[in-house]
């Protein structure tokens, strides 16, 4: 199942221009970006947090994609959670178009948006409006069904490569999603996929106040197999079986997210469960490393240091959160 596309670019940006500034957080997974938001909206009092993340849509996926907690999202109203059932293949656009409504909703209360997440296109095509291609489901279902048969993704790969060198050389030529998908745009809208990209490197002011949490490199590992750790601790694992159990079964947006790939596998007996912890905390590291390397992109992005593990976390959490406040009330 596929979602709808929503209409297209009819204003030069989704969130609220007048009125009280929102906030964005960025940074890699593991950096800290949830307990910050929420410090941040109780300092404030007038805000809500707006999750930008393209797992976080899904219903009962919420110890792999870090989900904030019930506990959590009692402090402060949460958006954009849980929006849609594991079958559903989602997609920026429709995010867009949900996120258009809550932030105006937001705004007609006087209330200020966070938004906050490591999904880096999500992140553009609400702050920025961008424009993105349509759907067709024809060619991707025959692409994917040519991939459930058994067709290697590297095979796909050096197909969209010689239709569009510019785009297969930005995709793994593992990442079957990815590859999919490009090869399903640049067939159908008689466009090449990689021509939907100028506005990606275009950075118009956007008059919210941006904050990226940086992460020193040789921390990323610690903190992501202490991520991971704590998941597998929460009881991922069975979170994993039980979608199993779906009876619309899984999209394969859903079984590609990181960590529930990994167990998945495990639990088809393809490999041992430390063989699938070990790798969905290396690929979560080099997926951290992508998102910081997407961010870093973009110049309106003010970087900070990411609050400390272990003890002292809290209270830099709330230091840092106090800094974030005090600037947006005093404009």
């Amino acid at each position: 199942m596929t979602a709808p596309e929503p209409e297209r670019g009819d204003r030069p940006g989704v969130l609220p221009v007048g009125g009280l500034r929102s906030i964005v957080i960025v940074g890699p997974t593991a950096s800290g970006k949830t307990a910050l938001a929420i410090e941040v909206a109780e300092i404030l009092g007038d805000a809500e947090i707006v999750s930008v993340d393209s797992m976080q849509v899904y219903r009962r996926m919420d110890i792999g994609t870090g989900k904030a907690t019930p506990g959590e999202q009692s402090r402060v109203p949460h958006h954009l959670l849980d929006l849609v059932e594991p079958s559903v293949e989602f997609s920026a656009g429709w995010f867009r178009d949900e996120a258009r409504a809550v932030l105006d909703d937001l705004a007609a209360r006087g209330r200020r948006a966070i938004l906050v997440g490591g999904t880096g296109l999500y992140h553009r095509v609400v702050v920025d409006d961008l424009s993105l291609p349509g759907d067709y489901d024809e060619i991707r279902s025959a692409l994917e069904a040519e991939l459930a048969a058994g067709l290697p993704p590297e095979v796909l790969h050096r197909r969209l490569a010689e239709a569009d060198p510019v785009a297969a050389a930005r995709i793994e030529p593992a990442n079957g999603r990815r590859i999919v998908r490009a090869l399903e745009v640049t067939t159908g809208s008689g466009r090449l996929f990689s021509s939907f990209g100028p506005g990606l490197h275009e950075y118009p002011s956007s008059g919210h106040l941006m904050v990226g949490l940086r992460v020193d490199r040789d921390d990323m590992g610690p903190r992501v197999a202490a991520r991971v750790a704590a998941m597998m601790a929460m009881g991922f694992l069975d979170e994993v079986r039980s979608l199993l159990d779906e009876p619309a079964g899984l999209s394969r947006t859903a079984r590609q997210a990181l960590g529930y790939r990994q167990l998945l596998a495990h639990l088809d007996g393809s490999v041992t469960l430390d063989e699938a912890v070990c790798d969905t905390i290396g690929r979560t590291r080099q997926f951290a490393v992508r998102q910081e390397r997407w961010f870093r992109r973009d110049p309106r992005i003010e970087w900070v240091d990411a609050p400390e593990r272990g003890g002292r976390a809290a209270s830099e959490t709330r230091s840092l959160a106090r800094s974030i406040a005090g600037r947006l009330e005093a404009t």
